[in-house]
């Protein structure tokens, strides 16, 4: 199963789910040892080192430095890694209301990592775009 690439279909059924706990993004070194008690959402490697994504309090408790407070928001659909203007859709309506995002695909789903005190806005602002996509308006404007 390659995932939905239709524009108007994902945003239309993208069924925004706000995630519980609070995340946050961390450093590690680049040869440094992932911790075990820290279980990453999500870990990449560049030169500078590897970046972690995981619940606050497991990153507190390995002792790592964190930025960002956020929640997670999992888009419930299954998207297309070779889809074309999604995470771009998503982006550019979050701006507009001045809602910071980090999004993040993976093999099934699309997630957005935005700041925690406006999370349940942000999901407002989805819904409000997958409503819009399926021609239906319950949000007032």
């Amino acid at each position: 199963m390659a995932g939905e690439t239709d524009l108007k279909k994902l945003l239309a059924t993208m069924a925004p789910e706000l995630r519980p706990g609070i995340h946050v993004f961390a450093k590690l070194p680049p040869d440094a040892p992932m911790p075990d008690s820290l279980e990453p959402v999500m870990l990449f490697r560049e030169r500078e080192g590897t970046t972690v994504i995981a619940l606050e309090e497991k990153a507190k408790a390995a002792g790592l430095e964190t930025v960002f407070r956020c929640r997670m928001v999992t888009l419930n659909i299954h998207s297309s890694l070779e889809a074309v203007g999604f995470l771009a859709a998503i982006t550019t309506r979050l701006a507009a209301a001045e809602i910071g995002v980090n999004p993040v695909s993976a093999f099934y789903h699309d997630h957005l990592f935005v700041p925690a005190d406006r999370a349940e806005e942000a999901i407002d602002v989805l819904r409000r775009l997958a409503e819009e996509n399926r021609g239906v308006t319950t949000f007032p404007p």
